[in-house]
């Protein structure tokens, strides 16, 4: 326990939420065993495991989106059952989900009002909305359509929505996955000021460098069991890893780095392109490379362009010009993504649930829709159904997928499982270029050492990879050179080394004005730290 969960309990403080013995079994599955759970007012209290560890259903729970099998949820000291999200709400708890409730066809102001059931309360949404958005950097424009958004300002739209309703619980799945190291800043200050106030905030996240920092108290899960509790201040990362997976986590093992100048792999020349997307962002003369045995990392904040990008890239995009996109030295950018794949090339997309993956479809035949080319599970025209199975069955198995086998279907995964599997599915058709976003997105410390390894590898065996990300500490931990997309202007990649984690930060969250790569010119450069 705590010092400060000791002085509050010392002092006769009544917990704000109690879980005793939480209860909640699926076919197949029991996500939660017995689970306890203590939450006092003012504790920012981190909920840690891996994917499949049982938090999204405990949260779901606490939020009334699901109902326990058995237990007892207790609020302010009085036992309550918690039936649907509305009544969550109106008990005062909050909560950001890691897969969002959003509306596609509906603008940010009209998602958000769907929440609020009382009249009075829309007046004046909003401005209030700007407001909020300003104050926690999370910039949203209030009539932008959701469908127009991309996944991290999507992520934005639920934390505005959770915080306009002044929770006296918050729950946040993953909430920094997309923000700059500045932002975090801004948001963890924030989050600070909340606790002070008296409301108490249930953080999810796989960063545990965050948690060290922001959190009081940590529960830690594992198998649907809470497995341990500590004060996340007192230990290292590395020891809190090793309480959610139960062994210890391993730094990606890099061979020795070759001096022979591997061919181009990927070669991108003054590509422009204007958006189709009503609040897009238009491309404006991109130019890089990418030679065999090399990661690039490309970071940013969400919604400057990387969506247009990585539809550039993958061929949902075509572009004017054949020879803006060079794949393998062939002129790609008028190709389509299945003659970009027959190129040698292959694509993670950010969005795992309806672009990664089909929802309904089972493992196998998600399996099978980006690698039936370059995996020969077709013969005459018909699908090899056993040799499909195989290819999924090899996809679980190396990339430690966790459900019900071949047969399960994409959406029972949890976020981090599936994204194993949709990463695992590319890397083991052997690309000669792998364009990933977003890769360990929602990942456990393991599932993330994992992927990260297996990217390693893959660049080890000669293919050049293409990394965008968020994630800076990802992209440093990975990425030979790193480049910055800010309002759809690419800076000239630089090694990892000649830059620091402030100059990328301003870069990413916007130095706007200037072209990106005179945003940082007269600064001596300083070692990137890990």
């Amino acid at each position: 326990m705590t010092d400060s969960r000791k002085t509050a309990e010392a002092a006769g403080a009544t917990p704000l939420l109690q879980l005793d013995g939480i209860l909640k079994q699926f076919p197949g599955c029991l996500a939660n065993d017995h689970v306890d759970l203590t939450l006092m007012p003012g504790e920012i209290h981190a909920l840690l495991g891996e994917n499949g560890a049982g938090k999204s259903t405990l949260v779901k729970i606490i939020y009334g989106v699901q109902e326990p099998d058995a237990g007892q949820i207790r609020w302010q000291g009085a036992t309550v059952q918690i039936a649907n999200p509305a009544q969550a709400r109106r008990l005062g708890i909050g909560m950001v989900f890691q897969h969002f409730s959003l509306f596609e066809s509906l603008t940010v102001a009209e998602n958000i009002a769907l929440g609020i059931s009382d009249a009075r309360q829309r007046k004046g949404l909003r401005s209030r909305i700007a407001e909020i958005s300003r104050s926690y950097g999370l910039l949203l424009d209030p009539d932008r359509a959701v469908h127009e958004l991309s996944v991290g300002e999507r992520q934005r739209v639920e934390i505005v929505r959770c915080l306009l309703q002044e929770p006296r619980l918050l729950i946040m799945d993953e909430p920094t996955s997309v923000l700059t190291p500045q932002e975090v800043d801004k948001l963890f200050d924030t989050l600070r000021r909340l606790a002070a106030e008296g409301c108490a905030i249930l953080y999810i996240s796989h960063k545990l460098e965050e948690i060290r920092a922001l959190c009081h108290e940590a529960t830690i899960m594992r198998q649907g069991k809470v497995v341990a509790t500590c004060d996340p201040r007192h230990e290292t990362a590395e020891h809190l890893a090793e309480l959610m997976i139960g062994s210890r986590v391993s730094a990606p093992d890099r061979p020795a780095s070759s001096q022979e100048e591997k061919p181009v792999m990927l070669e991108v020349s003054h590509l422009s392109l204007k958006s189709d997307r009503q609040f897009g962002i238009d491309l404006k003369d991109i130019s890089f490379t990418v030679r065999g045995g090399e990661i690039l990392g490309i970071g940013g904040v969400a919604g400057n362009g990387q969506s247009e990008l990585m539809a550039a890239l993958s061929g949902e995009t075509l572009v004017n010009t054949a020879d803006a996109i060079r794949i393998n030295d062939v002129a790609a950018g008028r190709l389509g993504p299945a003659q970009r794949r027959l190129l040698g090339a292959c694509f993670v997309p950010e969005e795992r649930n309806g672009h990664g993956a089909v929802s309904a479809f089972s493992l196998t035949d998600n399996a099978f829709l980006s690698a039936f080319r370059r995996r020969s599970l077709t013969r005459l025209g018909l699908i090899e159904g056993e040799k499909t199975r195989r290819f999924a069955d090899d996809i679980i198995r190396l990339f430690d997928v966790r459900g019900r086998g071949v047969r399960a279907e994409a959406r029972s995964l949890s976020g981090g499982n599936l994204q194993k599997f949709i990463v695992g599915r590319e890397i083991l058709q052997r690309p000669d270029l792998l364009v990933v976003a977003q890769p360990t997105w929602g990942v456990d410390a393991g599932a993330a050492a994992a992927i990260h390894q297996a990217l390693i590898d893959l660049a080890a065996q000669g293919a050049g990879i293409v990394i965008i990300s968020q994630d800076l500490d990802e992209i440093l931990l990975l990425c030979q050179r790193i480049a910055v997309i800010n309002l759809g202007s690419l800076s000239a990649p630089r090694p990892v080394g000649e830059v620091t984690v402030e100059q990328i930060g301003l870069l990413m969250g916007g130095v706007h004005g200037a072209p990106p790569q005179e945003q940082i010119k007269g600064e001596q450069p300083r070692v990137a730290r890990t």
